[in-house]
């Protein structure tokens, strides 16, 4: 009896493996067919001069279509090849599809600076690449539109952008006096979370620093992208791909806490002496200081992920009589996604930053026009 029986046993089992096998075979057809590469493998890329006066983001599609400047044309040769001579064929290649910075003598996608018009009030936006507005066009990022907000309103405005992409703490305090120059009635501080001090030990335990931002380790300097090779297998690449962005995503949900929280309880007592100085100087100056705090570009259809952060952060401005202005009820109703320069790139694209602009508009004019 054994045997007989044995034989349909072993039989259902090679057809279920048959048909495993079928499966995970046309899986494997359908994702060749389509040029699956994993996310891990996308990146963005720049192309900058030597002294920081013109910068390209580039981006390897434009599902958008928002995207203007396409390196592989003539006329994005001309115009362009200088910054880079020896990469830009390769970013051209890879990454075609641009967005350009100019930047004055204090590395600020503004003008020079100088006395403001007669009766105009003048508003500075200091931050990094989020205010700066990486990956969109200047016409489009939040100081700019701001500013033909509370023209529009009435009155005289000036909103200077004062953004410099890469700085955190201590990097902030330079990009202030650098901004303190423009005389402003207000200094708007873009807080975004990963602007906290951090000390060499905690700042060694991350390895994922920016992923939900821009992923420096994808990031491109001018070379291509690694690939996948001919006999590699993209299922098993799909599957790689889906465990390392759970993994990492976990890990960096952590590290942005923990920025915050006691393991690095010395670099955030430093962050808020940094903040508390930032006032002081503006006070100093005549002006008037606010913190606004741009969220991570995560999670906004649902429950803030990092609430506990933000309430720190609250907390903390309210008991130093700092200003604070939240800007992650602005994003409500929209997908995360829709509001995202690109997949590869998760800095907030110009309906993000008109939507911050209009969120800070009035909260703006109550602050400078107050006695």
């Amino acid at each position: 009896m054994s045997g007989p029986l044995r034989r349909p046993g072993l039989a259902n089992l090679a057809l279920s493996v048959a048909a495993v096998a079928v499966t995970l075979l046309a899986a494997e057809l359908a994702l060749r067919a389509v040029g699956y590469v994993p996310h891990r493998l996308h990146a963005a890329a720049r192309l900058v001069d030597a002294r920081w006066h013109m910068l390209l983001d580039c981006y390897p599609s434009n599902p958008r279509g928002y995207f203007e400047i396409d390196l592989r044309t003539a006329a994005a040769r001309d115009r362009y090849f200088h910054l880079a001579p020896h990469r830009y064929d390769v970013v051209a290649e890879r990454n075609p599809y641009a967005v350009d910075v100019e930047y004055n003598s204090l590395r600020f996608r503004d003008v020079e600076p100088a006395p403001r018009l007669a009766g105009a009030r003048r508003v500075v936006f200091v931050g990094d690449s989020f205010i700066e507005g990486e990956g969109v066009k200047e016409a489009d990022v939040c100081p700019r539109v701001l500013e033909r907000l509370l023209n529009a309103g009435g009155g005289r405005w000036e909103v200077r952008n004062c953004g410099r992409r890469g700085a955190d703490f201590p990097e902030l305090n330079a990009v202030l006096e650098d901004a303190l120059k423009y005389s402003p009635d207000l200094v708007v501080y873009v807080m975004v979370l990963n602007d906290a001090d951090r000390s060499p030990r905690f700042q060694a335990r991350q390895r994922y620093v920016n992923d939900w931002i821009l992923d420096r380790g994808r990031f491109l300097e001018g070379r291509l992208s690694p690939g996948l090779h001919p006999l590699d297998s993209r299922v098993k690449a799909l599957v790689a791909d889906r465990v390392d962005t759970w993994r990492t995503g976990r890990a960096t949900t952590r590290w942005y806490h923990d920025m915050y929280g006691e393991p690095n309880r010395a670099g955030w007592e430093r962050t808020q002496g940094y903040i508390r100085e930032m006032d002081r100087r503006t006070l100093a100056q005549g002006g008037r200081f606010l913190v606004a705090s741009w969220p991570l570009m995560v999670d906004l259809e649902g429950d803030d992920p990092f609430a506990d952060v933000a309430q720190t952060i609250a907390g903390f401005c309210l008991s130093a009589g700092i200003p604070r202005h939240d800007l992650r009820p602005a994003f409500r109703g929209h997908r995360t996604e829709t509001l995202w320069v690109h997949p590869v790139d998760m800095h907030p694209n110009e309906i993000a930053h008109r939507l911050a602009a209009e969120s800070l508009a009035p909260v703006v004019r109550s602050m400078v026009s107050a006695p």
